[in-house]
């Protein structure tokens, strides 16, 4: 098994939440039923340095023989952008992992019916 590698890109803010944003990459990754090759932890200042708020929490998760799961969410702090990026994808991995187990399931009309002729 090989180790995840997280990456984080940003100005200051991401360096004052990057403790916070390793423990609820690994505590979510590591209830998934395969290990994700690298993670990426992106913030941005949307306003620059207008002011206001406008923090954006990107995260990509890179799964082994999968596209990328890409989430994204903007709030007024760099731990509520987090959150609502943490939150979205818990929903998204959810989302994708079971519909894996659907397509185990219940398999193509095609691959059923050669399986049936075969046998």
């Amino acid at each position: 098994m090989t180790a995840m590698k997280i990456e984080f890109l940003g100005g200051a803010e991401s360096r004052t939440i990057r403790p916070r944003v390793a423990e609820r990459l690994r505590a979510i990754v590591g209830a998934l039923p395969v290990v994700p090759t690298s993670a990426r932890a992106t913030f941005t200042d949307e306003n620059g340095p207008k002011g206001g708020n406008a923090i954006r929490c990107a995260l990509e998760v890179r799964l082994p023989r999968r596209a990328a799961i890409h989430v994204e969410e903007v709030a007024g702090t760099p731990r509520g952008a987090l959150d609502g990026a943490v939150a979205k994808l818990e929903r998204q991995l959810d989302r994708v992992f079971d519909m894996t187990r659907e397509m185990r399931r219940r398999p193509k009309k095609y691959f059923a019916a050669r399986r049936t002729l075969l046998s």
